[in-house]
């Protein structure tokens, strides 16, 4: 993203009171980004590359999740 970075991104989204159900991709793998994403709300981090079953697992656990209901 040009920018902005994904964890910016859930940031101001959670600021702004949106709770969106997040995965985080990444090429770069880092304990302290991914603690912070999960720490902020993502239902899943994954590194690339990653397998199908991984993605659609994430997906499964986000369409699951309280994070994507209104209310």
């Amino acid at each position: 993203m040009s920018g902005m970075s994904g964890l910016d991104l859930q940031t101001r989204l959670a600021a702004q009171g949106l709770r969106v159900p997040t995965i985080f991709i990444t090429a770069f793998p880092d304990d302290r980004i991914r603690a912070r994403a999960l720490a902020q709300g993502a239902v899943c981090i994954l590194d690339k590359p990653f397998e199908r079953k991984e993605l659609l697992r994430c997906i499964d656990i986000a369409l699951k999740s309280d994070a994507h209901k209104d209310g």
